[in-house]
């Protein structure tokens, strides 16, 4: 039957993130137990006031459609928290609220990229960069940067991977699957690259903004000279622990966001109204919820960082935000244990899910072949449990 299903859909790969999580979930349910740092959500409740907030519009009967780029009051909120915590200035009218960031960046992808062209994507990537880009049949470009530089390019890395075929630049930070976040000045070098050729736009993806422990999120839309060919995509979903509510946003120049609009008027309209009446509650309401859990992540990365550096072979950066590690276990592969030997990150994190019980993701699924992704979005006592168990199955290869 997989050949009757369209050349798009077959050039698609599945979501190794799920895959794991599913995986997980099946020894769960035969008893096991499995602690899963595999998934990249908050362990956190939604607060009480969006929960709330939630509440009324049901009462108050938001039960129809709302307009497809969002409500105004929600778009109007969004366009005064990028004021006031970015100084960056939007409209309205450039604002798309969608069903969740993922939405929202696909949404720009096939709004502005067309076959052949080029997408430069640095690695280690989310896994859905480059299926998003293959689906708009466009090219992914490929820049890995490693542990040693933090998993972050360089302008000169920029720059060596422009061609006359390049419409875009992916860029998260912080970032999703490192934890990296760029400097100002980090950014401003890479806009000093991207000034010089006026065709390619940039997809800022900040949906962890606000989980960063250097204080100040910066975002490459501050640069003037840059400004008008970038888009902003953001959300509720991991700042106030909302993932399951599905809302995110862009702030685009304004023919982007039209176009975004129009796209999303044919494949699903407007997200859902109660879920934007929460996000509304979320921006406009105490945000001393967002402070908490930021606390409470950092002391968790304090926490595995001390951990993994404590295990041999195990290659270990201080990641600045998000809630991600992304050790580089490369001296593991080609070790074996029970007849078995580890090939691939993807075969280790494996042998550590059958072994120690414990779900990450291997790197291969983030262009980072050496690497595993591991998540601290848990309890300290998970993670210490975790790790030590990690550290246990790791000594019996050989």
């Amino acid at each position: 039957m997989k050949d009757l299903l369209s050349v798009r859909l077959t050039a698609l790969s599945p979501s190794e993130t799920f895959a794991m999580a599913q995986k997980s979930n099946e020894l769960k349910a035969q008893g096991i137990d499995v602690i899963n740092m595999s998934v990249g959500e908050p362990d956190f409740n939604t607060p009480k006031h969006i929960k709330e907030a939630a509440k009324k519009a049901i009462d108050d009967n938001f039960s129809f459609y709302s307009p497809v780029a969002g409500f105004p009051d929600l778009k109007k909120a969004i366009c005064e928290k990028l004021q006031a915590e970015n100084e960056l200035e939007y409209t309205p009218a450039q604002i798309v609220v969608s069903g969740g960031a993922k939405q929202s960046l696909c949404n720009v992808i096939l709004s502005i990229v067309d076959k052949g062209e080029e997408v430069i994507i640095p690695a280690p990537y989310w896994v859905s960069y480059p299926e998003m880009v293959k689906l708009a049949e466009g090219t992914p470009v490929f820049v890995y940067a490693g542990i040693e530089q933090n998993f972050k390019i360089t302008p000169q890395q920029l720059e060596e991977a422009i061609t006359p075929k390049t419409k875009a630049l992916i860029l998260c930070s912080p970032s999703n699957p490192t934890g990296s976040v760029y400097t100002k000045e980090e950014l401003a070098a890479l806009a000093g690259v991207l000034e010089k050729y006026p065709q390619v736009y940039v997809i800022a993806d900040e949906i962890y903004e606000h989980i960063n422990y250097i204080g100040q999120h910066e975002s490459i839309a501050q640069f003037s000279t840059v400004r008008d060919r970038v888009v902003v995509i953001n959300g509720v979903s991991k700042g106030y622990a909302m993932t399951g509510w599905r809302i995110g946003w862009i702030a685009a120049p304004q023919w982007i966001a039209s176009a975004c609009s129009m796209l999303q008027g044919q494949y699903t309209s407007g997200p859902s109204s109660i879920s934007q009446k929460a996000a509304l509650a979320a921006y406009t309401g105490d945000q001393s919820c967002v402070g908490e859990m930021r606390i409470a992540f950092e002391r968790r990365r304090n926490l595995i960082v001390e951990l993994l550096g404590q295990i041999p072979g195990l290659k270990v950066n201080s990641p600045m935000g998000a809630f991600y590690i992304f050790p580089d276990c490369s001296s593991y592969l080609g070790r074996s244990y029970n007849g078995k030997t580890i090939q691939t990150a993807t075969d280790l994190a494996m042998y550590i899910l059958e072994e120690a019980h414990v779900a990450c993701v291997g790197g291969d699924a983030f262009g980072a072949p050496g690497c595993i992704r591991l998540s601290y979005a848990t309890s300290d006592e998970s993670i210490t449990e975790a790790i030590a168990r990690i550290k246990k199955a790791l000594g019996k290869l050989s």
